[in-house]
């Protein structure tokens, strides 16, 4: 059973929500600007809180963005409610977390909770990047493109459906209360890594950095648009390609945490342009084989390919195929995604390419 509400979580009238063991599935986006309060702080009040899950370190602590639970901590609650903020890629931790607590839900059968997505809006749009996974993936990942723009009630629709389900699930409109009318998706940030308004847009192809030679920025105040290591040259980004809707600056840092802590990186920032698109996967991809073809030090690793899912993308990084096929085979990929993608759409705008 699937439901679309219009209606803030505090005037949903179920059983479950107003008198059963309820367990809140929570990040720091959960806070409720109309009330003032946690979402969770709703059901201690009532006196049925069973359970939070949510992540164990302060909300911008380095490496934490995960929510640990177990079967044995949802069995006999009568309600899970999740409220976290999506950033709009498929690798997003929260995001995976949220679908391996939809895998376990359909373990339980008819022990199930049923499952209540407090919905926000998605903080990189509706435009689409990237391709449906083709091969195997990571676990806990919804079969849609990196950059998918939905919101997370839309992806559990979608996921709903892959796993054939059979819990309820129920969908809070992200317009149904003030934090998504009036609060601009990431004025909480949503991980510690995605501080603020540019990390969404360019978490498709940024978050591909984790899993090579080169650090993103973590453990940086800017991280997604720093990128470096020690090994590169000073002057690289000068050289490096392009992309539109970018420049590239010239740029050292030292990260506070990750890889590379407390070491001289050298790179370049990405600087988007106001008004322009950026492709940031393409861009990423185009930079890691540039990178490959002029520094030995460069590596992926096995969990790059499996986070791309796409033999195609594989190929293009191992230097077999020209730029031009990726982005021919990426243009199919994102038109075949968006007409998968309007079967669960949940509000009028819709997922769409750039041009």
């Amino acid at each position: 059973m699937f439901s679309f509400r219009t209606t803030p979580l505090r005037e949903q009238m179920d059983k479950g929500l107003q008198s059963g063991r309820v367990g809140c599935f929570v990040t720091q986006n959960c806070w409720d600007t109309d009330e003032g309060r946690w979402m969770w702080e709703l059901f201690a009040q009532r006196g049925n809180l069973a359970v939070v899950f949510n992540p164990r370190e302060t909300e911008l602590t380095p490496g934490t963005n995960h929510i640990v639970f177990d079967v044995e901590e949802v069995r006999g609650l009568n309600a899970v409610v999740v409220e976290i903020q999506d950033v709009g890629v498929r690798y997003f931790n929260y995001t995976k977390d949220v679908m391996h607590l939809m895998d376990m839900l359909c373990l339980l059968g008819e022990e199930s909770p049923s499952l209540y997505i407090v919905d926000h809006i998605n903080p990189a749009g509706r435009v689409v990047e990237g391709t449906i996974p083709s091969v195997s993936s990571e676990l806990f990942v919804p079969k849609v493109a990196h950059r998918h723009g939905l919101t997370l009630g839309e992806l559990c629709n979608l996921y709903y459906s892959e796993i054939a389900a059979k819990f309820p699930l129920h969908v809070i409109s992200a317009m149904a209360s003030g934090n998504s009318r009036s609060i601009l998706p990431w004025t909480i940030a949503p991980a510690s890594d995605i501080p603020g308004l540019f990390s969404s847009y360019l978490y498709s192809g940024g978050g591909l950095w984790n899993n090579t030679t080169v650090t993103p920025g973590i453990g940086t105040s800017r991280p997604y648009e720093y990128i470096g290591a020690p090994f590169i040259k000073a002057d690289a980004a000068k050289y490096m390609p392009e992309a539109p809707g970018a420049l590239l600056r010239p740029c050292s840092f030292t990260p506070s945490a990750g890889l590379y802590q407390g070491e001289r990186c050298y790179g370049f920032q990405i600087m988007l342009t106001p008004g322009e698109d950026y492709h940031s996967l393409l861009h990423t991809l185009r930079l890691m084989r540039w990178l490959k073809e002029h520094y030995s030090q460069f590596e992926y690793s096995e969990g790059l390919f499996n986070k791309l899912s796409d033999p195609v993308l594989e190929e293009y990084l191992k230097e077999s195929i020209p730029f031009d096929v990726v982005k021919e085979h990426v243009k199919l990929e994102e038109q075949k995604w968006i007409r998968k993608a309007k079967r669960y759409t949940l509000y009028e705008d819709l997922p769409f390419r750039m041009k």
